[in-house]
């Protein structure tokens, strides 16, 4: 029963690390480069279920997390979007400069699934802890 503090735990990491990445997206929304150079590329955090866990391992189970990918939205370009305007310090002779290409409903989208996520496993592990002292308070 104490594995259920283990996955619940993957959980959490998982969707908070999906929040830094979502959050990461937001704040360089605006970010623009030279035409030269490449834009800045959507971060999104990639799991999977686990498989596979190691025997006796408190915990097994949950998901796995593969890190930070950079993954581009269907249909976008890796190459980001290239915008029209001349006054821009970074823009090139024919006056263009490159945007990301990050679609801000997209990412608040995934930033309610990742906050829903995430407080769903935290009340798993509250309803695991009060479950854990109420047969402690049976005990005595």
């Amino acid at each position: 029963m104490l594995s259920i503090f283990g996955v619940s735990s993957t959980g959490v990491n998982f969707y908070r690390s999906s929040l830094d990445a979502i959050a990461h997206n937001v704040a360089n929304l605006n970010t623009v480069r030279a035409r030269d150079e490449l834009a800045v590329q959507r971060q999104v955090v990639v799991g999977s279920a686990n498989e596979s866990p190691a025997p006796g391992v408190v915990g097994a189970g949950g998901v796995v997390g593969s890190g930070v990918s950079f993954r581009v939205a269907h249909g976008s370009s890796t190459d980001g979007r290239l915008v029209y305007d001349p006054e821009h310090v970074l823009a090139d002779e024919t006056g263009y400069v490159r945007h990301p290409d990050i679609d801000l409903s997209q990412e608040m989208t995934d930033m309610i699934i990742a906050q829903r996520g995430y407080q769903a496993n935290l009340a798993v592990v509250q309803r695991a802890t009060e479950a854990y002292q109420a047969a402690l308070r049976l005990g005595r």
